[in-house]
């Protein structure tokens, strides 16, 4: 990496830097692109990067801070530390419309923060917390839509206990372990999902599509709601056994 800081500004093209000794709180970084840079135990707080981009870059043991990340675009980036086990910390921030593609995010902590639209595709977020996290925006005094996409992603051990995650997409994820505890899934799409062993008690499935998904030991008795769950004919006998029922063939 280069030895030199650049200035950073709105819209800075930087490659190859270490930006771990620079000062970003409450910057106006609209559309930064950055590639191949490092930041290393960097407070981002109320810093604006609406519209960034950033491929390559590893933020190691990291916090953003009512910061804009509104529509920011995160490439192969590395968010997680390995040697603490820790994650980056996301708190009071916005991340509507953001995009995270083949990223690590392990262990990461996303706080009472905005993600409506967010889109996180062939992500790692092993053992991540969404706490008080909003997948959804208001489009009037009584239309609340739901938006959000974990598409092949590694939910296992995530927390998703109270999330709101109506007709989101989480198709081919796993979510082995995770804790979907009073999660609002209804609508949603979990087709070809792993959720084996996850904590499902007063989920709500209601017109979920679990076609194709790993559901041994999910039971429905324990679920908030499931009129309308679509499942394949092989994933009959795995939720009815999980009822206590003893399944003959014929």
């Amino acid at each position: 990496m280069a030895d030199d800081v650049p200035d950073l500004s709105p819209g800075a093209v930087i490659s190859g830097a270490d930006l771990s000794g620079v000062d970003f709180a409450e910057r106006d970084l609209t559309d930064l692109v950055l590639t191949d840079c490092a930041l290393v135990d960097v407070q981002l707080s109320a810093v604006i990067l609406q519209g960034a981009r950033f491929t390559d870059c590893r933020f190691t043991r990291c916090r953003f801070a009512h910061a804009d990340l509104r529509e920011a675009t995160f490439t192969r980036c590395n968010l997680a530390d390995p040697d603490s086990h820790s994650g980056v910390q996301i708190a009071f921030s916005q991340l509507d419309q953001a995009r995270f593609e083949a990223c690590d995010l392990s262990f990461a902590g996303i706080d009472r923060t905005s993600l409506w639209a967010v889109v996180f595709a062939s992500t790692n977020l092993r053992g991540a917390r969404f706490h008080r996290a909003d997948f959804s925006r208001s489009f009037g005094p009584k239309v609340v839509r739901t938006s959000a996409a974990f598409t092949a992603c590694n939910l296992e051990l995530a927390d998703l206990s109270d999330a709101r995650l109506a007709t989101c997409d989480l198709t081919g994820s796993s979510l082995r372990e995770a804790d979907l505890t009073e999660a609002d899934l209804e609508g949603a799409n979990l087709s070809n999902c792993d959720l084996f062993q996850a904590l499902t008690a007063g989920a709500k499935l209601a017109d979920a599509d679990l076609r194709g998904a790993e559901v041994s030991g999910l039971s429905l008795a324990a679920l908030g709601s499931y009129a309308g769950l679509k499942i394949g004919l092989s994933q009959q006998q795995a939720l009815l056994t999980a009822m206590g029922l003893d399944v003959y063939a014929d």
